[in-house]
């Protein structure tokens, strides 16, 4: 432990000074924060301002480079590019049917074709009826018995 005062050659208010150590004046520059905060500023700026242009080129020249549309198109007008060629899906704009309904009405007329009783040829006695007779008969006699195929012969 020194035994030295730290009072001697100081004036009066004056801070102890060491030759070894160094204090700094303040803790933070602020005007080189701010000098970060603008460079970064205008970094951003200029990129944007890059990234516009390389934008702006790349669609003048995919514009001026594109293929126009086939005849056939033109004749629709600007509405060519938002309707899909024929034939289209339905659900689609510009089709006019609802696919849902499209499908109950196909389902109802399957329905009203397996439900018809008629004759398909009388003269050889093949007629329609409804599937679940048919399926009442062969349930009751039986599937009629299919004769084998000949068999090959070997030379």
């Amino acid at each position: 432990m020194s035994t030295e005062s730290h009072e001697h050659g100081l004036g009066t208010g004056e801070e102890p000074r060491h030759a070894d150590v160094s204090f700094e004046k303040s803790d933070v520059q602020t005007g080189s924060i701010y000098g970060y905060l603008l460079a970064l500023g205008l970094a951003v700026v200029v990129s944007m301002a890059i990234c516009i242009f390389i934008f702006r080129f790349t669609m003048n020249f995919a514009a001026s480079s594109d293929t126009p549309p086939p005849p056939s198109r033109a004749v629709l007008g600007q509405d060519y590019r938002a309707l899909p060629p024929e034939p289209r899906l339905q659900g689609v704009p510009g089709h006019t049917t609802d696919p849902q309904q499209d499908m109950r009405d196909k389902l109802k007329a399957d329905n009203e074709e397996n439900e018809q009783t008629r004759w398909i040829d009388r003269g050889s006695g093949i007629a329609q009826i409804p599937v679940k007779e048919a399926m009442k008969i062969i349930a009751e006699k039986g599937l009629p018995a299919v004769p084998a195929p000949p068999a090959e012969k070997k030379k």
